[in-house]
């Protein structure tokens, strides 16, 4: 880890018309860092991810990304980067979603190597390699020439973890990323995650995996009811929360 922030997200705030979803949030990640959020459903989570690389339009707030300022607050006005500057953002912190979101007319090696060759621009030869060792990582070298709906669930996921990697990112954010699989697939998905977050790669999950959060995470977020309500290590949240709410919550999906 490094004491570098690759992001900083300060007052990020998020509404839909009167309904108020993100409000006020402050979130710090640093390089190498692996970032849980938890909490109740429907409690922000995945819209926190999706403000971050601007899937979704945050409606005020900073948000800062490797040095670059992507939307700030300017006398009173919400302003956001050139598209451009967005796109570009967006290609270093791409999203693995709870669905796989692959292109399911396309194989395995063509959806991986879709972004780097149509969107960075990389030759097809070098995508290919790349594609196949990020293949190899995650144990589907084999189904390069395989369709989606060839794939377990689980087969997907990691390829739309390959996909990813493929971008070359400096963040990886996960929604939810096992929570459309059957339960005797998500270990290999979690396995995954982990064997990045032992490479040093930088991630934010959003997870109701709680044993594996408590594992794996340097710093664990508490999001409910649109807020970050407490933050710190595995143990600060598990072992000893300050907030009842938090307690709760951890009773709650500790059964």
């Amino acid at each position: 880890m490094s004491d570098d922030p690759i992001l900083e997200v300060r007052g990020l705030a998020k509404s839909y018309g009167a309904l108020t979803v993100l409000k006020n949030i402050d979130l710090t990640v640093r390089q190498g860092d692996v970032t849980f959020l938890i909490g109740p459903s429907g409690g922000g989570k995945s819209t926190l991810l999706r403000c971050i690389n601007f899937l979704a339009q945050p409606n005020g707030g900073e948000i800062r990304f490797d040095g670059q300022v992507l939307c700030h607050e300017d006398r009173g006005h919400f302003r956001t980067a050139p598209e451009k500057v967005l796109r570009h953002a967006r290609s270093e912190m791409p999203m693995v979603f709870q669905h796989f979101n692959l292109f399911a007319h396309r194989t395995v090696l063509e959806n991986v190597i879709e972004a780097p060759v149509h969107v960075q621009r990389r030759a097809r030869a070098e995508a290919v390699a790349e594609a196949m060792e990020t293949l190899t990582l995650v144990g589907l070298a084999d189904k390069r020439d395989y369709y989606p709906d060839q794939l377990s669930g689980g087969q997907k996921q990691r390829v739309a973890i390959a996909r990813a990697l493929a971008m070359k990112p400096k963040l990886i954010l996960f929604d939810e990323p096992t929570s459309a699989l059957d339960p005797e697939l998500v270990s290999g998905v979690l396995d995954t995650i982990r064997s990045l977050a032992e490479r040093g790669m930088t991630l934010i999950v959003v997870s109701h995996e709680m044993g594996f959060a408590r594992k794996l995470a340097d710093r664990i977020h508490f999001v409910c009811d649109g807020r970050i309500m407490e933050s710190g290590t595995p143990d600060e949240i598990f072992v000893r929360p300050k907030s009842e709410r938090l307690a709760n919550f951890i009773r709650t999906v500790s059964h």
